[in-house]
């Protein structure tokens, strides 16, 4: 870590609600410690409805360099941005921002490619394979997006909210077509599961699949951090399945942020 910094220190804040689980700000700021840069990384927990007026805040302030958000934020930022990328763009979701040369925020999403790294890295295989998402909120879009991208045949999307499940399909079947469809908690027929929900960060929370009609052959990957191991994971191991950790995610991550910083 930063054994001293001062006032021409450049600061980047992450933004979630909540906040205590994050790995991010230790995590960047080592990594832009490596890099020789003289920069801190902030947790900010802000509820939702403070984050217009946290944003606008911290956008007054010339040491900030960069905003990240986390859960529930990733939509939000996007209203903050003058600039975009195109997946950013694409999908309305942004997960970090920095400065454009006229103090505006440029954002970018990059959850999506830092998962598919990391499974690609414990063996995943894409091409022509049918996956199953959990999850359409702001990193389930990014993964669905990168997921496509990468080759696999379908894509079937479920969400404990209808109408968001329904937008994101609307959104990707621009681009994808009938690859893209609603999909179940059952992942009898997936080569691929994702689970892109917070199920598994509580004791008691429910499994995000019926794991009983999960299948050797699939490849499991999860988005939360802590545990490192859920409760998904673990049953998906007992059946033989090849399994990412969100820790696995966020390595994955944790460079792309610091590239685009």
């Amino acid at each position: 870590m930063l054994e001293s910094y001062s006032g021409a220190t450049r600061i980047y804040v992450i933004l979630g609600d909540p906040i205590a689980q994050v790995k991010a700000p230790a995590g960047l700021t080592r990594e832009f410690e490596r890099r020789g840069r003289d920069a801190i990384v902030v947790p900010l927990q802000i509820a939702p409805a403070d984050i217009g007026a946290g944003i606008a805040a911290l956008s007054r302030a010339a040491n900030v360099d960069g905003l990240i958000a986390t859960i529930p934020h990733k939509f939000a930022l996007v209203a903050h941005c003058a600039t975009l990328s195109d997946r950013a763009r694409f999908l309305g979701v942004a997960n970090v921002a920095r400065r454009n040369t006229d103090g505006s925020w440029h954002g970018d999403m990059l959850d999506g490619e830092g998962f598919a790294d990391a499974i690609a890295a414990a063996g995943c295989r894409f091409e022509g394979r049918r996956a199953l998402l959990i999850g359409a909120g702001g990193a389930g879009s990014a993964i669905a997006l990168a997921l496509l991208e990468r080759g696999v045949a379908t894509l079937a999307v479920h969400d404990s909210d209808p109408a968001r499940r329904d937008v994101l399909i609307g959104k990707l079947a621009v681009k994808f077509g009938d690859r893209v469809r609603p999909g179940s908690e059952d992942p009898a027929d997936a080569d691929i599961l994702v689970n892109a929900t917070p199920r598994g960060m509580a004791p008691d929370d429910p499994m995000p699949v019926n794991v009983s009609r999960l299948g050797a052959e699939t490849f499991v990957g999860d988005v939360i951090t802590i545990p490192e191991v859920t409760p998904l994971l673990q049953a998906a191991r007992a059946r033989g399945c090849l399994t990412q950790t969100g820790v696995g995610m966020f390595m994955n991550v944790l460079g792309r942020m610091a590239d685009f910083f």
